[in-house]
């Protein structure tokens, strides 16, 4: 039997955050010298629950510049306060490892990758398929090789991390893998850029599927990115909207009673609380908090069926079990 344990040199499940440099340093301690090394370290921050004070100067929530998506609420911008204060405190932690890599003199012959794995826990965030869930921090540093301080707006998908770094490494991707390598946008070499990103909206937690109400749990959905559109599949647009994890944090608590009061704008009150459609479309450079669905409109037909093939492949490839989208009425 194949498992995780069998299939790495060193693995630790779960040591507190006090111990990140400790177990760092044993990993190289470990390493078989002058040989090469792939060290994987995670960080609980940013996950939800927040920790109040995570640093010494904490944010202040009153200064803060809300997304257009979340209402001017004080539970809102508390929660998003704790949120980012835990940002800083990650911040912090991933340097210590970068400075354990400089002093060992592994600095400019070693590629960093930074990176999350989904979007921040709030409305419209961690869960869903709006950018806020689906966008996440990439950083990649690689001394001599990518110019510091320079951005892209590739389109990369989470897939395809896995191809650059073998790449990278001189060998050859396995012909099963359908991550596309992005080492020559990091190179700023000519290269064929994606068109488009897929996620994937299925089962969230331990929660059982018989219990499952609202979509925080269970929602099956997914979706279609192009440079400037989406197109989301809802099929369970039944599902009552819940946030992924926060949805016992003061900020939602208080936009469930603004909602029940009437004080909601209706694009907030129509995000949360409307009724979902089969399918979303979104400008994302008229739209960027995606509120307007344009979805069924005739000045959209020909980007929405594109949506809708590309998905629909990305389905077949991946032997998804929904119903393939293309022909669907609304």
């Amino acid at each position: 039997m194949f498992t995780f344990q069998n299939r790495v040199d060193f693995l630790d499940y779960n040591s507190p955050r006090a111990q990140t440099e400790a177990k760092v340093n044993e990993f190289l301690d470990r390493k078989p010298k002058d040989k090469p090394f792939f060290l994987w370290a995670n960080f609980n921050d940013p996950h939800h629950v927040w920790d109040s004070n995570a640093i010494p100067q904490p944010h202040d929530p009153a200064r803060l510049r809300l997304p257009r998506y979340l209402p001017d609420l004080p539970g809102v911008r508390a929660d998003l306060g704790r949120y980012m204060d835990e940002i800083g405190r990650l911040d912090g932690e991933v340097q210590s490892v970068l400075d354990i890599v400089a002093r060992r003199g592994l600095r400019d012959n070693t590629i960093v990758v930074f990176m999350g794995d989904n979007g921040m826990a709030f409305p419209h965030g961690k869960g869903s398929l709006y950018d806020p869930g689906l966008n996440v921090p990439l950083l990649v540093r690689w001394p001599g090789k990518v110019k510091a301080g320079s951005t892209s707006r590739e389109l990369i998908s989470g897939e395809d991390i896995a191809p650059a770094l073998l790449e990278a490494a001189g060998i050859a991707k396995p012909k099963e893998m359908s991550g596309q390598s992005f080492l020559k946008a990091l190179r700023d070499e000519r290269h064929e850029s994606r068109q488009y990103i897929f996620g994937a909206r299925l089962h969230h937690g331990n929660g059982p599927f018989t219990d499952s109400t609202k979509a925080s749990t269970f929602d099956l959905s997914r979706c279609a990115r192009s440079d400037r559109f989406k197109l989301i599949y809802n099929c369970t647009p039944q599902m009552e909207y819940q946030p992924v994890d926060s949805a016992g944090d003061p900020g939602w608590k208080e936009m469930l009673a603004a909602h029940k009061a009437g004080l909601l704008n209706p694009e907030i009150e129509q995000a949360y609380f409307g009724k979902r459609r089969v399918i979303e479309l979104y400008d994302l450079e008229k739209d960027p908090s995606e509120l307007n669905n344009v979805a069924g409109r005739q000045e959209y037909a020909a980007i929405e069926r594109e949506l809708k093939l590309a998905l629909q492949e990305k389905m077949i490839t991946d032997y998804d079990f929904l119903p393939p989208p293309v022909g669907l009425l609304e």
